[in-house]
């Protein structure tokens, strides 16, 4: 199942982005469980230059949602069955979150983001570039 991310872009500080994930070339729903099932692992995370992998928030089959320390407060998750699709909100964006996102169907713990594999849950895409100046 393809995943087509979109949102990103260049924004100055203190502004606002709505990144986009959205599973697409499915024909079972069951294909993409995630997207069209409730109570389903989904989530974000992040990789800026020259850096290593960082959750940016998780939700678990619980429905509980985390978010990473840096992002609490500014970022929310949210979903929409009806469009396949899942989002996050950023808000007061710090040049610090500068980096490349990723939509995470399947995780259910920010503490899996160094193992996460989109592969293994049956999806590819690329990312969505967020930069802040």
């Amino acid at each position: 199942v393809q995943l087509v991310e979109s949102g990103g872009g260049s924004v100055e500080a203190g502004g606002s982005l709505r990144l986009s994930c959205e599973a697409s070339d499915f024909t079972e729903s069951s294909e993409a469980s995630e997207f069209t099932e409730t109570n389903q692992c989904m989530g974000w995370f992040r990789q800026a230059e020259g850096k290593g992998r960082e959750g940016v928030v998780s939700r678990n089959k619980d429905g509980i949602i985390t978010y990473g320390d840096s992002v609490k407060g500014r970022f929310t998750f949210s979903q929409d069955k009806k469009k396949n699709s899942f989002y996050l909100q950023l808000n007061s964006l710090k040049p610090e979150d500068t980096a490349k996102y990723y939509c995470a169907p399947g995780l259910c713990s920010l503490d899996d983001v160094p193992y996460y594999a989109r592969g293994a849950k049956g999806y590819w895409g690329l990312y969505t570039q967020v930069t802040v100046s």
